[in-house]
């Protein structure tokens, strides 16, 4: 049977079932063509609120639910997206741009996702505290309640998954809000797998839509915690809107991650290490390697050998022919990234390679003669762009690797890795990758950044129990206490 069949949901979204929404429809495009493959439903304000109240009706008795059974529903939704793994990914494929070696990594690290969240229904969710009266005294952790997941285009359903699946399992009820770009592999593959799951009705809700939708998820009363997925200049606003309204917010933001290269590295592994990078899901990652640190001293023969890589690289539909690289997002993205080349360029950044699109496939990118002030190299690009930038010690690769406000990956490669543990730790950041670029992720493992890239490792592992929790302090005494009036 299929899982994503449109008859099910096209032109809806899902609150307490499979409904029509108050903004209308818009449609499901896939980049590489233009075409409009489905329509979703649009979710306006009430729509949200009409969510946020079903989901906080429903979260008390799932709540309540024995955690056996919540963790079973967590193992079949990872059964399932296993069993559909290759009808989601021609969804990944289709609608989000994906080369089918990245939609399998999103479908394998979605079921990862279930798996490990149904064994944090079994975690130890509190303590016993010493008291000075004579009393039993715990701090125990609770469901926050309803918790809002606002996730981006770019990797859907990872994105997705590793806060619903964990807010589930603890206990919460969810509303997601995809964007509407990649609404189907953000939303409706999600809202299906736990619909067949056995997930009980108003438990997730499903609400794509825009900023508008995004803004009344953020500052719905009913709705507790809000995990964002997206750029630092919407996580701001995101973090202000909900601290205004006393609610918690867990930042997963943009960032400009460096790949630091000494000189005694393998070059050839270097070279391949760094094209993947830069240029995987062409760029459009948050942990994407976005500064090319690389030592004086082979710094010309690594532009050398990365432009030819890039310059060796097939660009096109996933779809339809095997590629390195698949499309744009859109029209306004690819523009972004035009502009910060030109820019680059034209402030006396030297092109290696690329720097040309056709439609909404863009050319891998190496730029040389990088500067402090090198648009491509200061600025969250979010494409397939590699700014190559020479130092000359240890000492001068820190300083620039911290200069950016962004603090969410660094790779490093050297031959001597104990020296590349001890550089790591002088450069602030969320994530470390000795020997290895900076897109990595496991569901097993803390996930977030610091600085511009957001409020630190809230995902991942038993991180989950944190972000999706609150502590209660719980006492109970044998007979009750008299007072003094």
């Amino acid at each position: 049977m299929s899982l994503l069949d449109p008859a099910i949901w096209s032109g809806k979204a899902f609150i307490g079932g499979w409904t029509t929404m108050s903004g209308g429809t818009t449609p499901v495009v896939e980049p590489a063509t233009g075409a409009e493959l489905e329509r979703i439903g649009l979710a306006t304000a009430d729509d949200v609120t009409a969510a946020a109240e079903g989901a906080a009706r429903a979260q008390a008795a799932w709540a309540r639910t024995p955690y056996t059974e919540r963790a079973a529903v967590l193992r079949r939704a990872g059964d399932l997206f296993t069993r559909h793994a290759e009808e989601i990914h021609g969804w990944l494929i289709r609608e989000a741009g994906s080369i089918p070696g990245k939609a399998a990594f999103e479908t394998g690290t979605a079921a990862q996702e279930c798996y490990e969240a149904a064994a944090l229904a079994s975690r130890p969710l509190g303590e016993v505290l010493p008291s000075a009266e004579p009393r039993l005294s715990m701090a125990r952790r609770v469901p926050a309640g309803v918790v809002g997941v606002i996730v981006p285009f770019n990797v859907p359903l990872i994105l997705a998954i590793r806060s619903v699946a964990p807010a589930l399992a603890l206990g919460n009820a969810v509303v997601l809000k995809p964007d509407v770009r990649t609404a189907v592999c953000g939303g409706v593959v999600v809202q299906r797998v736990f619909e067949e799951a056995g997930l009980p009705e108003g438990v997730l809700s499903l609400v794509p839509g825009g900023a508008d939708t995004g803004a009344a998820l953020v500052t719905d009363p009913h709705v507790r915690v809000i995990s964002f997925t997206g750029s630092t200049a919407a996580g701001r606003k995101v973090g202000a809107a909900a601290a205004e309204h006393l609610k918690r917010a867990h930042l997963e933001l943009g960032g400009n991650s460096a790949l630091i290269v000494l000189p005694d590295t393998d070059l050839d592994r270097a070279v391949s290490t760094a094209a993947w990078g830069s240029f995987f899901h062409q760029g459009q990652i948050c942990m994407t390697t976005g500064r090319h640190l690389v030592h004086r001293s082979i710094a010309d023969e690594y532009i050398a050998r990365l432009a030819d890589k890039a310059n060796n690289l097939p660009v096109g539909d996933p779809a339809k022919e095997e590629v390195a690289l698949g499309p744009i997002i859109d029209a306004g993205q690819r523009d972004k990234i035009h502009a910060l080349v030109r820019a680059s360029m034209d402030g006396g950044a030297r092109l290696a390679a690329g720097g040309t699109y056709e439609s909404l496939f863009y050319r891998p990118t190496v730029l040389g003669d990088i500067t402090d002030t090198t648009p491509a190299y200061t600025e969250e690009v979010f494409g397939p762009v590699a700014p190559v930038r020479a130092f000359d010690d240890l000492e001068e690769a820190v300083a620039l690797a911290t200069a950016s406000p962004y603090g969410l990956a660094v790779g490093i490669l050297t031959a001597d890795v104990m020296r590349g543990l001890e550089l790591a730790e002088r450069i602030p950041t969320g994530l470390v990758h000795v020997n290895d670029q900076t897109v990595n992720d496991e569901a097993v493992a803390p996930f977030g950044g610091v600085g511009a890239s957001g409020t630190g490792a809230r995902f991942g592992g038993v991180a989950n129990i944190e972000a999706f929790t609150e502590t209660r302090w719980i006492t109970a005494r044998g007979t009750q206490v008299e007072y003094p009036f």
